[in-house]
């Protein structure tokens, strides 16, 4: 590790609102009055191409710049969107052994990368809060959680399931783990608690996912299920009938996957940390 503790941030699906920029950098200062950490913010990141933080090329090539930069201790995506998937490719046949020891942090859309690395090998992945997460109400808290996980490995960060002496772990979006399924990219989940959840989905819409998901051989041997949270669920009409525990119980159920209740995850300030695998992961 570098003597300054330096994050490089990345854009790898939409772009990041600027505003975010200096205040993450006004927090930073403010956390760590003694300039011990540095974060640094790809110029990629507020690109606009269409829909994405600049064209494919561009976003995978701001990635490796980082994770292979023997300079940054950690690589934090800066927010979610879409877009990770059509990159993911050309990050993974461009990662050098640079990229290794660093620690990478983000959620959403970015789980495709996640997964990704984790199943190349890599230790030190989480679900976890984004810097964009400063543009909802009380995000100063959920990016300080953050940092406190990638410059301290504070256990305070952690989701409370997760322990040294527990199952590995893992977590995702539900439509993210969905699209993953019979993919190169879902990595091996045996023996894992599975955390998930989602935001913006109709029920129907994570009943058939989760009937995906649940059905699939390739998780048949995790060790159980949590949900976390799901928000800002549009009406169903007519009324769906069931809630979102309900439905996951139920999958659960008829697949013979445990299901082990709540996690402390979802799209809002309270998200907390999961790493990927076993915790303390060791670079």
């Amino acid at each position: 590790m570098t003597q300054t503790f330096r994050i490089g941030v990345v854009a790898p699906a939409s772009p990041l609102d600027p505003s975010v920029i200096d205040r993450t950098q006004g927090l930073v200062r403010e956390l760590y009055p003694g300039g011990g950490v540095e974060v640094v913010f790809h110029p990629q990141c507020l690109e606009v191409f269409g829909h994405f933080a600049g064209d494919d090329d561009r976003r995978a090539g701001a990635f490796l710049d980082y994770a292979n930069d023997d300079g940054f201790d950690a690589v934090w995506f800066g927010r979610g969107g879409y877009g990770s998937c059509r990159m993911v490719d050309a990050v993974l046949a461009g990662l050098t052994s640079a990229a290794w020891g660093k620690a990478y942090l983000g959620y959403s859309d970015m789980g495709t990368l996640l997964a990704a690395l984790y199943g190349r090998g890599f230790s030190r992945v989480a679900h976890g809060p984004m810097a964009s997460d400063l543009n909802r109400r009380g995000g100063a808290a959920a990016v300080a959680r953050a940092l406190s996980f990638l410059v301290e490995g504070a256990e305070s960060s952690l989701e409370p399931s997760v322990s040294a002496d527990g199952p590995p772990t893992a977590a995702f979006n539900i439509t993210i783990l969905a699209h993953l399924m019979g993919s190169p990219l879902l990595p091996d989940l045996t023996g894992h608690v599975l955390m998930l959840e989602e935001v913006g989905e109709y029920l129907y819409r994570m009943d058939r996912d989760l009937c995906q998901i649940t059905g699939n051989a390739a998780l048949a041997g995790v060790a159980g299920i949590r949900l976390g949270r799901c928000s800002d669920i549009p009406d169903n009409q007519p009324d769906f009938g069931q809630s979102e525990e309900e439905v996951m119980a139920h999958w659960c159920r008829r697949s013979g996957i445990p299901y082990l209740g709540r996690a402390d995850i979802g799209h809002d300030v309270a998200n907390k940390v999961v790493p990927f695998g076993r915790w303390p992961a060791r670079p």
